[in-house]
C-alpha cells in the first residue's frame, strides 16, 4: 500500500492512476490520516446484441388474430 500526501497526489496523479490501474492500492491521506483510496474502475465484456441471431424471432404481435384464435380469446364456440 502507497500512501502519498494531498499535495503529492496533485503533483503525481498520472502515476498514481498508472500504479493503481496495476494493481497497487494508493491512499491518499490529508494531514497524516487517510482520506481517500485510489482504486481502478473494472472494465466488464459487456456487448449489446450478444445473442443476436441465436433466439429465433418473435411472434409480431401487432399482426391481426386468426378468426379461430380469435374465437378462443373471445369465448365464442
Amino acid at each position: 500500500m502507497q500512501q502519498v500526501s494531498i499535495h503529492a497526489a496533485k503533483t503525481n496523479l498520472s502515476k498514481l492512476i498508472e500504479a493503481a490501474m496495476g494493481g497497487e492500492e494508493i491512499v491518499i491521506a490529508k494531514g497524516g490520516r487517510p482520506v481517500v483510496r485510489l482504486a481502478p474502475i473494472r472494465q466488464g465484456a459487456f456487448r449489446i446484441g450478444l445473442l443476436t441471431g441465436q433466439l429465433g424471432t418473435a411472434p409480431d404481435f401487432l399482426d391481426p388474430m386468426e378468426a379461430a384464435e380469435l374465437d378462443l380469446w373471445e369465448g365464442t364456440p
